[in-house]
C-alpha cells in the first residue's frame, strides 16, 4: 500500500525498514539522543562514514550505510535548534524531513523510519513540531510503501498521529 503513514512505540534502531533516520549535528557528529542509540546500536562504522561526508548544513540530510542496525542505511538529517519560531525555523524543520525522503528516495529505499527531528536536545516544541512533520512526510508520502514514525512514548505518538488527520 503506498503512501501509508504510520506512527508506533518503539527503539528506531529495532525498525526493519531500509532507512531509519538519524536525529544528525551539523557536524554529523555522534551525540546523544536517538544520535546515541543509533551509534550504540549500529556500532563505530556509520559515524566513521559522517565523518567523511563534511558535515550537513541545517534542513538537509545525507546517507550513510547502517552498520550493524537491520535498515539498508541511515538518513543523517539535520533539524534546526529551536529559538522561539522567529528565524526560520518551521522552514528548516519541514527542510530538514522533505530531503530526508529525497534522500532516501535517491538511494532506492521504499520505508522509512523517523524520529521527532528536533524535539529532543534542540528543545523544538513537540505541539508545534508535528503538524510540521507529518504535513511535510504526508506530500511525499505517495513515493514510499510506508513511512513510520517511532516514538519513545504513547504520548508523543498519540500527538503526531492526531497531526494525520489534520495534515
Amino acid at each position: 500500500m503506498a503512501g501509508k503513514i504510520t506512527f508506533v512505540v518503539g527503539d528506531l534502531t529495532e525498525q526493519n525498514v531500509d532507512a531509519i533516520v538519524n536525529a544528525a549535528n551539523e557536524a554529523l557528529a555522534p551525540g546523544g539522543g536517538v544520535c546515541g542509540a543509533i551509534r550504540r546500536a549500529g556500532g563505530g562504522s556509520i559515524f566513521a562514514e559522517c565523518a567523511r561526508l563534511g558535515g550537513c548544513a541545517t534542513g538537509d540530510a545525507k546517507a550513510t550505510g547502517a552498520g550493524r542496525l537491520p535498515a539498508r542505511c541511515v538518513i543523517h538529517a539535520v533539524g534546526p535548534v529551536f529559538q522561539d519560531g522567529l528565524h526560520g525555523e518551521p522552514v528548516y524543520l519541514a527542510s530538514a524531513y522533505r530531503r530526508a525522503l529525497e534522500v532516501a528516495e535517491e538511494v532506492g529505499c521504499r520505508t522509512i523510519a523517523f524520529p521527532a527531528l528536533s524535539t529532543g536536545i534542540y528543545a523544538y516544541p513537540v505541539e508545534l513540531a508535528a503538524p510540521i512533520a507529518v504535513g511535510t512526510v504526508r506530500e511525499l508520502a505517495d513515493r514510499f510503501d510506508e513511512i513510520r514514525f517511532v516514538f519513545l512514548d504513547e504520548g508523543l505518538r498519540q500527538l503526531f498521529a492526531s497531526q494525520l488527520a489534520t495534515a
